[in-house]
């Protein structure tokens, strides 16, 4: 069961979360046909991808096809478990902010390989989690995006878990 106590203290301030800005470098956002973003009937996850349904303007953590973005973290979650400390999903219908079609952000490997500075992000259909592969390679379940893995966080190594940096600038 979780607590609502502190149960750790670490030595260093963790350098993100997943949706985080991870550097100052130019950045873009989705522009809708008009009104807000809400979330689908399943909700939204921030710091995955997304795909938007333009006409409803309604967006989702899965989806067929290429994703509209990526979900940055603008403190939009609620916490819908008791007694929850954290929440990372925006609830259906409340509004989602903003996707990013590009920059440089946080997103956590969830896929069972280490990220590999230049490798392809690769977008979950059915829940948008991220996952690293070579471009061109298939990752079952999943699409290939043109955002890329640029960098590790400090004293990570990009292993499944991690935080890497995602840009939608290749590197060099």
């Amino acid at each position: 069961m979780p607590t609502t106590f502190q149960t750790a203290v670490n030595v260093v301030q963790a350098p993100g979360i997943a949706g985080d800005f991870a550097s100052a470098d130019p950045f873009f956002s989705l522009v809708t046909s008009g009104g807000i973003l809400t979330a689908a009937a399943g909700g939204v996850t921030i710091g995955c991808f997304a795909w938007v349904n333009a006409a409803q303007n309604v967006a989702a953590s899965t989806g067929t096809g290429v994703p509209s973005g990526f979900v940055k973290r603008e403190m939009q979650a609620t916490i819908t478990t008791f007694p929850g400390e954290f929440g990372m999903t925006i609830a259906p219908g409340q509004r989602v902010g903003s996707i990013m079609t590009g920059g440089c952000y946080f997103a956590k490997n969830a896929g069972a390989g280490v990220a590999a500075i230049g490798m392809k992000a690769f977008a979950n259909t059915t829940n948008g989690s991220v996952s690293f592969a070579a471009a061109g390679a298939t990752v079952s379940g999943s699409v290939e995006t043109k955002w890329s893995c640029v960098a590790w966080t400090d004293g990570g190594s990009g292993a499944s878990g991690e935080l890497v940096k995602i840009s939608h600038l290749p590197i060099g």
